[in-house]
């Protein structure tokens, strides 16, 4: 049987002048954003300046949202160091010291103050010297626990939405395979908490409120689970049946559809069902061969999948409604070609996907229209790739290290970063953005 992954810069580099090709805005129709800057993201990155935040957990918050700025790859945090507050102080102690700000480079000030049940934030232009942006992020349960981080993480984003034009990915969470459980951690690597599923789960998915996984579980008694993230309630959608294994789950961007694997004696096809259940609809016919690992476009219309018709696992886009069957990856056609493992980036213009090369996969992206692919690793063996909200990032597995890690890429700059520091980490999917409460 084929083996599918998911079944087993700085501030010099800035110009403070407006660019007609990028200059962000304010989607609110409010107040407008301040950065007028020519941004490649190649090499360079806004540079901005957290002031430290005074009161309980302060120090907390203003370390949670400069590494949320960091790990977007789009800024480069001013480090703000001093045993004087004064000195920050514009004159007669009000505003801020904008000229300090503007010769160490720094192009915006983010201000926090602690207020009952949440943060108070204003961003600073600091070529203007004004505030031109100020917004109130409730925080709720205890400091430092789990949802009073991601109240943080909320507020990290709709800063990066103040100065680049689209919100961060910080207020995200990705789920995972550690052993037969899986893991939920947020974005930036902490609070991770291990959900209550059943007996060898494989392949979590989000569905798109971010409140329930998919998931399958391989064996005898295979079937297609849903857990309600609230009350960590499962249930089974569908299996088990003899003979046969329900595998690659997702679900479509409507959530009310999953469309998922089903391997029996007679090969493997995608099915899809109502999340109310029902009856399974069938998608492909193999003939005795493969299909699987379904990833729907974000406009629900067509979904890619891999299958081995071929005599190897290439990748494929089908209509929804099982037609119009094209394949995807046909360079370098040949019997020793291995393709699989694919993701829809949430902005359409992408697939996401690993590689078999010289006895190791790496990972690959490929426009949706055809195209010559692009190669993202290069170091150890890179699998399951899976994007982040922002079509941008993506969370994998990789064993770089010696053992199999979760690890974050920015496909724009190549930055890497490490998310897990437990080994046999695997099987990631990012959540879409987490709502607030």
């Amino acid at each position: 049987m084929i083996r599918y992954g998911r079944v087993a810069a700085g501030a010099a580099a800035l110009i403070i002048s407006v660019s007609p090709r990028l200059v962000a805005q304010d989607t609110t129709g409010g107040r407008g954003i301040f950065i007028g800057a020519t941004y490649d993201p190649l090499h360079d990155k806004l540079a901005v300046a957290v002031l430290p935040v005074a009161g309980a957990f302060g120090d907390s918050v203003r370390t949670i949202v400069q590494r949320d700025l960091d790990y977007s790859d789009r800024f480069t945090i001013v480090p703000i160091d001093t045993t004087d507050p004064g000195a920050l102080r514009g004159a007669n102690g009000l505003g801020l010291n904008y000229p300090l700000f503007s010769r160490i480079g720094t192009i915006a000030v983010v201000q926090i103050t602690m207020v009952g049940g949440g943060l108070h934030v204003s961003l600073h232009d600091v070529s203007k010297g004004a505030v031109v942006n100020v917004g109130e992020f409730p925080l709720v349960s205890s400091g430092l626990s789990r949802d009073w981080r991601m109240g943080v993480h909320r507020a990290s984003d709709e800063i990066e939405r103040w100065m680049a034009g689209q919100p961060g990915i910080a207020a995200t969470r990705i789920a995972y395979m550690r052993g037969s459980a899986i893991r939920i951690v947020d974005s930036d690597g902490a609070s991770e908490i291990t959900v209550p599923t059943e007996e060898n789960g494989a392949s979590p998915a989000w569905n798109p409120q971010a409140n329930m996984l998919a998931y399958a579980t391989y064996g005898a008694s295979s079937r297609i689970y849903l857990i309600d993230l609230a009350t960590g309630r499962s249930r089974s959608l569908i299996g088990p049946t003899r003979n046969v294994s329900y595998i690659t789950p997702e679900f479509m961007p409507d959530g009310n559809t999953i469309v998922f694997g089903r391997a029996g004696e007679n090969g493997t096809d995608l099915y899809s069902i109502p999340v109310s259940g029902g009856d399974p609809r069938r998608m492909t016919v193999s003939r005795g061969f493969e299909s699987s690992s379904p990833a729907p476009s974000p406009d629900g219309r067509r979904v890619a999948y891999v299958n081995n018709g071929g005599g190897h696992p290439e990748l494929y886009i089908t209509d929804a409604d099982g037609t119009n069957n094209d394949i995807l990856t046909n360079y370098d056609f040949s019997t020793k070609a291995y393709r699989s493992d694919p993701d829809w980036s949430p902005d359409g213009r992408l697939i996401a996907y690993q590689e078999l090369m010289n006895g190791r996969f790496q990972l690959r992206i490929i426009k949706t229209t055809g195209s010559t692919p692009k190669q993202l690793t290069s170091d150890g063996a890179n699998e399951q790739p899976a994007w982040a909200p922002d079509s941008r990032h993506l969370v994998f597995t990789s064993d770089r290290t010696g053992v199999r890690q979760l690890w974050v890429l920015d496909t724009e700059s190549q930055r890497l970063r490490q998310l897990t520091k437990s080994p046999g980490s695997r099987l990631a999917a990012w959540s879409p953005h987490l709502a607030s409460p």
